[in-house]
């Protein structure tokens, strides 16, 4: 590979969005950056706010608001809020892609004197964030440009766009950090304005929106107040999230309001912040005095169930939790008849709004909230079950694909934060993200073009992994089964696990694509890879060199072995589960896969034993601790309640909610977009009852099972445009068109439907 694919990509992009330099058709040339012309403070630099005004004489029909900025944006227009998104124009990778976000503004433009006021902070843009709490990540300076259209009933029109006759100045918000929080003084208000600079156009793309918005969701009240051993005043929201704190408070010119925001307390039952590494995750306000008093952060989020509150005496009635997440259209419901798996499934719903925060983030919470691969592509099908994913992870793999270096080689976060560092690239189970999330994607929604623009991207990847191995065995490193609680296993039994999955996905592609040429020499390729495996990995009887669950799991869910050595294998993995007292020893890439692979191959009842298990190591084992979404490690909390200094909101163990849909529940799609539905229930001890839906492409499906004595009663709803193989327990499946069906007195023998 040369940097010949580099340039490729960067022309794709332009193409794909009609960009000409930093314009697209939408922008007029008449919309200039600008960026405030007084000094700023070195340290915390207050938030510009920018204004203009203008008249409107006559009556209108359609008034268009073109916004995007070098940091994040809030607008008005005479003094009401533009749009319901949050932190815009959102996070891409600067360098390449710079989104717009376009809004109907016509209720909010009245005859007469008019003012469009734009509040522009320092987010991921220049503000401090990643690991090194480094500034200005991406640029230095603070930018805007605004292209307002207005069309008059009489079809004239008017433009109002960003230029030197706009105004700057500072206001209440002090600073604004999305690690550190918000301060904001009410008692500041905007003066001295001054004109603006006009800037150079970054060279990134302008490009729309393809994502939903971050936004505000229902409000959470407190489920209580309390005094901590140190005296701290602390309010429990009872969930764990990511948001802010909104409160009403009464008080004196200068009095000040201090929130800080925790996930956990500690053993003794003290607020704890050890886990957020340098995030100081504090908002502080400064009230006014002026009546009544409402507050909450405009640029800064921070990941919490706890909020301590000094200055003002704490309540559940003026205080709420406002949770910010992307706002995807909801997709899947599940629920059943064990309170600890439900629980479960609540707290993988919550890890992902949590993170799914204009991109797939690892946690909320701490200095980090980075878009980690592995994370992004463990998690990706589940995901699509809880939500319609289509256009959040679209959007993330635009930066993928410009973010991927020139040697095809894909880095461990997107957008690469860390891209002038020289950060080492191209590991296994994270840059295989590059196929992952396309072959998913297209999988759950039936559209080629999931494949079609990835494509290039997906390939470059292959053959990367391709042009450093050595004798058809790729042993790059990297972080592995990631916290597995067991013993390791080899890093490259690990990569030429996940080389074969990247290049089996890569051929299924070129297959759907047409690509004839790119099948059957991936297909020698992928014959090699085997060859090499069982060479290296397997000896004749099917024992993996790393003796260990994860070992055996991605051997047989990626393929790796021939028929006659799987059953072999499955009884090893049974047997590994077995001696550890049937719990599991998997980390970040075998715990998403374990499930599949004992119930793929005639053991779902150790499936369900590892389900159902609620000591450590275990997906239960955090809801018996009273977790309210995924962990980052397994124990996080000890079993005396001593607290790690982990992450206690990190979606990638929840991996397993794909196996409550597609195997407990039983829905699952047997075609691309579920154009051809398979209905498969695996009734299992320790679940008596399953009501589940999804809402695919085409419709709902809906699936209810309930064991009755030693029968199983079954309802089935299959959605109009579709088919679907109904597998009946103890008896034959059957195939059957859209509508609704209800089996009664099936016989309960699981390994029927195996």
């Amino acid at each position: 590979m040369t940097y010949l694919y580099r340039l490729i990509i960067i022309v794709e992009t332009l193409l794909s969005t009609n960009v000409i330099y930093g314009q697209t058709s939408t922008w007029s040339a008449k919309a200039l950056w600008i960026s405030p012309c007084y000094t700023e403070d070195s340290v915390m630099r207050p938030c510009p706010i920018f204004r203009k005004q203008f008249l409107i004489s006559k009556n209108i029909t359609s008034a268009k608001a073109y916004i995007t900025a070098l940091g994040l944006y809030e607008g008005t227009l005479n003094g009401k809020r533009i749009g319901k998104g949050y932190f815009t124009p959102g996070w891409t990778s600067y360098d390449y892609r710079l989104q717009y976000q376009v809004y109907d503004v016509k209720e909010l433009i009245q005859r007469g004197k008019n003012e469009i006021s734009v509040i522009v902070a320092e987010g991921w843009y220049r503000g401090t964030y990643g690991h090194f709490m480094a500034r200005n990540n991406y640029g230095r300076e603070a930018g805007l440009l605004v292209q307002l259209e207005i069309t008059y009933v009489d079809g004239a029109k008017d433009l109002i766009v960003t230029d030197s006759s706009w105004y700057s100045s500072t206001g209440p918000i002090l600073h604004s950090d999305i690690y550190n929080g918000e301060l904001y003084d009410a008692r500041i208000e905007p003066k001295d304005w001054s004109a603006v600079n006009v800037i150079p156009a970054p060279p990134a793309a302008l490009v729309p929106t393809v994502g939903e918005p971050v936004e505000q969701h229902e409000p959470i009240h407190p489920v209580g107040v309390f005094q901590t051993p140190k005296g701290e005043q602390v309010i429990d929201f009872g969930q764990n999230m990511s948001g802010w704190v909104r409160f009403r408070v009464r008080g004196n010119p200068g009095d000040t309001i201090k929130i800080s925001h925790a996930e956990v307390l500690d053993k003794a039952g003290n607020f704890y912040t050890g886990n957020l590494r340098e995030a100081k995750a504090i908002d502080i306000y400064v009230l006014n005095g002026n009546n009544e008093e409402v507050f909450e952060p405009h640029f800064a989020w921070h990941g919490f169930r706890y909020a301590r509150v000094e200055g003002c005496t704490a309540d559940t009635v003026s205080f709420r939790a406002i949770p910010l997440y992307t706002a995807m259209k909801p997709a899947g419901t599940f629920s059943c008849s064990s309170p600890l798996i439900n629980q479960l499934h609540q707290n993988i719903q919550w890890s992902l709004r949590s993170n799914f925060f204009d991109i797939p983030m690892d946690c909320p919470q701490r200095s980090e909230r980075l878009g980690w691969t592995g994370d992004a592509q463990v998690f990706c099908r589940t995901a699509s079950f809880h939500y319609d994913v289509k256009n959040f992870y679209n959007k993330w793999l635009l930066d993928l694909k410009v973010d991927q270096r020139g040697d095809g080689s894909v880095p461990n976060i997107v957008p690469n934060l860390y891209r002038k560092l020289g950060k080492r690239s191209g590991v296994a189970g994270w840059g295989d993200a590059a196929a992952i999330v396309p072959w998913t994607l297209y999988w759950v929604y039936g559209d080629t073009a999931m494949l079609r623009e990835p494509y290039s991207s997906m390939k470059a990847w292959v053959d990367y992994i391709t042009s450093v191995s050595r004798d058809d065995l790729w042993t790059a490193g990297g972080y592995g089964d990631w916290l597995a609680p067991g013993d390791s296993t080899s890093l490259p039994y690990i990569d030429q696990c996940f080389w074969a999955h990247s290049t089996q996905i890569l051929i299924n592609s070129a297959k759907v694509l047409g690509y004839t040429d790119d099948t059957d020499k991936y297909a020698a390729l992928l014959r090699r890879i085997k060859s090499a495996f069982l060479a290296h990995y397997v000896d004749g009887e099917g024992k993996a060199i790393s003796n260990t669950q994860t070992a055996y799991v991605l051997a047989l869910e990626f393929d790796m072995l021939p028929d006659s050595l799987r059953p072999k294998a499955t009884k090893r993995l049974a047997e590994l589960i077995r001696s550890n007292n049937n719990h599991l020893s998997t980390g970040f890439l075998g715990a998403p896969y374990l499930l599949h692979a004992l119930s793929n191959n005639g053991y779902t009842d150790i499936a369900y034993d590892l389900l159902n298990q609620d000591t450590y190591p275990s997906w239960l084992y955090p809801v018996k601790m009273g977790a309210t979404t995924i962990w980052e490690k397994w124990d996080a909390i000890k079993p005396d309640s001593t607290v790690q200094a982990t992450s206690y909101n990190h979606y990638s163990y929840g991996a397993v909610g794909d196996w409550l849909y597609r195997v407990v529940a039983g829905i699952d799609a047997a075609s691309p977009g579920y154009k051809k539905i398979i209905i498969r229930p695996h009734p299992g001890r320790g679940v008596n009852w399953v009501k589940a839906s999804y809402e695919c492409p085409y419709g709902k499906i809906a699936l209810n099972w309930k064991i009755e004595g030693d029968k199983v009663n079954m309802q089935v709803e299959i959605p109009q445009g579709t088919t679907a193989t109904i597998c009946i327990p103890g008896k034959n499946s059957m195939e059957v068109g859209a509508g609704s069906y209800v089996f009664q007195g099936i016989n309960n023998n699981p390994k029927s439907i195996q």
